[in-house]
């Protein structure tokens, strides 16, 4: 990002002072839009509290007390002697069926695949129970740590019944592209989510500490007729990965 392009971003930032909202709440506002619109991507730096404030025309106090609220939401992060930067999370939201390839370059990121295992294989008793066949039969068995810029996000092991899909091979970069050549997207999913701690194994392949928080995920998507396509097993970075989801109210409540 070039200074000129740098500064441009900045100072668009500058509170409305005729808006009662007080000026930091204004300018934590717009410096988050900025963020979850993939303006500022993770990592990028936030200019010094002093350049920041002559930017948007506000007092260091006032861009100190946005700051402070963006890092206490986790969307920025401050380093000691370093300065303010983008924290390197991405938000992913619930109700939008998107495969890991398609988000990522829709957010500015470089996705990528390590394979761990890519082999066809007999279902297990949970692999069975969640798409609908038989114990044992035959399935095409997908696992692979998913990057982002070059840095691990998940670990992903995807099944599918190889009357669907006929060989491993089929499957190169995205799964949902293989899908898709052979007529096969899905219309819907479903997405259980839990936490849980990292084994020691998952903590070495996602590149993380151990004992640290993943999230666990089992996620089920199906064809228009209902019948369930593929179901797939991940766990995230907590400490990268945040899923969204919109609320709203009810037509009647108390």
């Amino acid at each position: 990002m070039d200074v000129k392009h740098t500064e441009d971003i900045f100072a668009a930032l500058k509170p409305d002072q005729t808006d009662r909202k007080p000026l930091y709440l204004q300018l934590a506002e717009r410096l988050r839009e900025l963020i979850n619109s993939g303006t500022l991507r993770g990592g990028d730096a936030v200019p010094p509290e002093r350049e920041l404030a002559e930017l948007t025309g506000v007092s260091r106090v006032t861009v100190r007390k946005s700051l402070e609220q963006l890092v206490t939401a986790g969307l920025l992060t401050q380093r000691p002697g370093a300065g303010t930067f983008v924290s390197r999370r991405i938000q992913q939201p619930l109700s939008v069926l998107m495969g890991f390839s398609d988000d990522m370059r829709a957010r500015g990121y470089e996705p990528a695949s390590i394979w761990l295992d890519k082999r066809a294989a007999g279902a297990s008793p949970d692999e069975a129970m969640a798409l609908g066949i038989a114990p044992a039969a035959p399935v095409l068995r997908l696992k692979r740590i998913r990057t982002a810029d070059g840095e691990p996000m998940a670990i992903e092991t995807a099944v599918i019944s190889r009357r669907d899909l006929a060989s491993p091979e089929l499957v190169r970069e995205s799964f949902y592209a293989a899908l898709k050549a052979h007529g096969l997207l899905p219309v819907r999913a479903l997405q259980r989510i839990r936490a849980r701690m990292a084994t020691l194994h998952e903590a070495e392949l996602l590149h993380i500490s151990h004992p640290t928080a993943i999230l666990e995920i089992e996620r089920r998507s199906f064809l228009p007729d209902g019948r369930v396509l593929e179901v797939t097993f991940s766990c995230y970075r907590a400490d990268l990965y945040d899923f969204v989801v919109e609320l709203q109210t009810s037509e009647e409540h108390d």
